[in-house]
């Protein structure tokens, strides 16, 4: 992989997490009826934050396992589901923004600080 590609790859997981997480805080405030689009927008950064993120995975590291990466993945997972709980939970948008920003947070400390 050359080096636009791999740029393009990394600008491209990056604004995808940032489209996913900008739809799970739509999701916490947004009426019920939105709920079809912002689960396909969700669905579909989230599939790009997985693809991108699997080619820079074997790029960079040659899908050598990193503990840093499975904690990567447990937030992925975390915000992908939060799109869908905040229209079920409306009562708990305040807790559900304050896990969706926990995590959004842990994902980018481990990519700085890469502990294990």
């Amino acid at each position: 992989m050359n080096f636009t590609e791999y740029e393009l790859l990394h600008v491209l997981h990056v604004a995808a997490a940032f489209a996913l997480m900008g739809q799970v805080f739509y999701a916490l405030a947004a009426p019920s009826e939105t709920r079809r689009r912002t689960m396909i927008w969700a669905g579909g950064a989230s599939l790009v934050i997985l693809l991108a993120g699997l080619r820079l995975w074997q790029t960079v590291y040659g899908f050598a396992p990193a503990g840093w990466l499975v904690i990567k993945v447990v937030c992925w997972l975390g915000l992908s589901a939060l799109a869908g709980i905040a229209y079920r939970r409306r009562a708990q948008a305040g807790l559900l923004a304050g896990v969706a920003l926990a995590l959004a947070t842990a994902a980018v400390a481990v990519v700085y600080l890469k502990p294990f």
